[in-house]
């Protein structure tokens, strides 16, 4: 049987403009971390989508896998991987994520 882990990462980012793969949920993050990255883009009104790692064992084991990345959360923007809470944090801070996310918005 294939490996379909990548493909349904790729689908999952590719029919969304914005995931993050965080620790527990939208309303109910698990971690500081995935709370302030939620927050950041609370706060730039635009919709997101959320996959909650800790419900999904797969996910959290390999998103590294898929992302190249060691740590959750885990940001994608029309359908490139962002970085982490550090990334997005000093993107929201320079207006840099505001610029990223209203150019996907209006593409």
């Amino acid at each position: 049987m294939p490996d379909d882990f990548k493909a349904e990462r790729q689908k999952e980012v590719s029919s969304n403009k914005i995931v993050l793969y965080i620790k527990g949920t939208k309303e109910q993050p698990q971690c500081g971390f995935s709370a302030a990255t939620i927050q950041a883009f609370k706060l730039l009104g635009k919709p997101f989508h959320t996959i909650d790692v800790l419900s999904n064992p797969e996910i959290r084991s390999r998103m590294q896998e898929f992302s190249n990345w060691p740590t959750f959360p885990q940001v994608f923007v029309g359908g490139q991987f962002l970085g982490g809470c550090d990334i997005v944090t000093e993107m929201y801070e320079t207006g840099e994520l505001k610029k990223v996310v209203e150019a996907t918005f209006n593409s």
